[in-house]
């Protein structure tokens, strides 16, 4: 297939998205989404399963970061190093923003907790691009994608404390990555072996997905490990998948 066809597929899709996502009517946060399973208080911190489970995220971001820094990242390209210091710095900050909110969960704090995980979707997004459809492209998206990231989470933001709560734009940066990674693994080649890697982070976003919504049951089902608390560790396996990918990835030798 055309290069130049592949790239109206992911236009296509991003279109049907946007245009399918908008077509609903305004989305408010949900008050009920911060009424955890598990809200115990353990050595004076409340919630305290659901705080501590983001420790993960701030090992792997800060381990993320400083392999980036130290050295060239060998199972990466260095023209998208700070695509990938992005990446692991959005996991470092989640880990942060994730705990301030679980320790006093309403809106005003969810607002920490997702402003850095857009940090991460984007930069992610990004390095992708970059690494199987253009260098070029994904360095001309990264600061706009970064941009787009956060002014969703501000606009629910506003639009919640001025009553009409909207997170069609923030749903629409968590969707729409996830649906375009797969279609980029499958029609574009990278430079890298082991497209594994981003198979297993995307299993691990799903599986972080469920466990939260089973947050309840699975609390029940394993006598007090709730599926927010499995959620917060399941998904800091995804930058880890990464992180391993930067280290071990080689390029592919082609034939000439």
């Amino acid at each position: 297939m055309h290069h130049d066809h592949r790239i109206g597929i992911l236009a296509g899709i991003t279109l049907v998205a946007v245009i399918a996502v908008f077509n609903f009517a305004p989305i408010p946060q949900d008050s009920a989404y911060h009424r955890f399973a598990d809200q115990r208080t353990m050595a004076g911190l409340p919630n305290f399963r659901n705080v501590i489970s983001n420790f993960p995220f701030l090992v792997v971001g800060l381990t993320g970061m400083r392999r980036v820094l130290g050295e060239p990242p060998t199972g990466g390209l260095a023209e998208l190093r700070w695509m990938y210091f992005a990446f692991f710095a959005g996991v470092f900050l989640t880990g942060i923003g994730s705990s301030y909110y679980h320790l006093h969960p309403d809106n005003r704090t969810l607002v920490w907790d997702r402003l850095p995980i857009t940090i991460g979707f984007m930069a992610l997004f990004g390095s992708i691009v970059g690494e199987y459809v253009s260098i070029r492209a994904a360095r001309t998206l990264f600061v706009p994608l970064l941009f787009v990231g956060l002014a969703s989470v501000l606009y629910w933001h506003v639009t919640e404390l001025n009553g009409q709560g909207d997170l069609r734009p923030y749903v629409l940066v968590q969707l729409l990555p996830m649906m375009l990674i797969p279609v980029i693994l499958w029609l574009f080649k990278s430079e890298l072996q082991g497209d594994a890697f981003y198979w297993g982070m995307i299993a691990a976003y799903a599986l972080a997905k469920a466990a939260e919504f089973f947050d309840a049951g699975l609390y029940e089902l394993l006598g007090g490990v709730s599926g927010h608390t499995l959620k917060h560790l399941i998904a800091a396996a995804a930058p880890f998948i990464f992180y391993r990918a930067l280290r071990h990835r080689e390029r592919i030798i082609r034939a000439a």
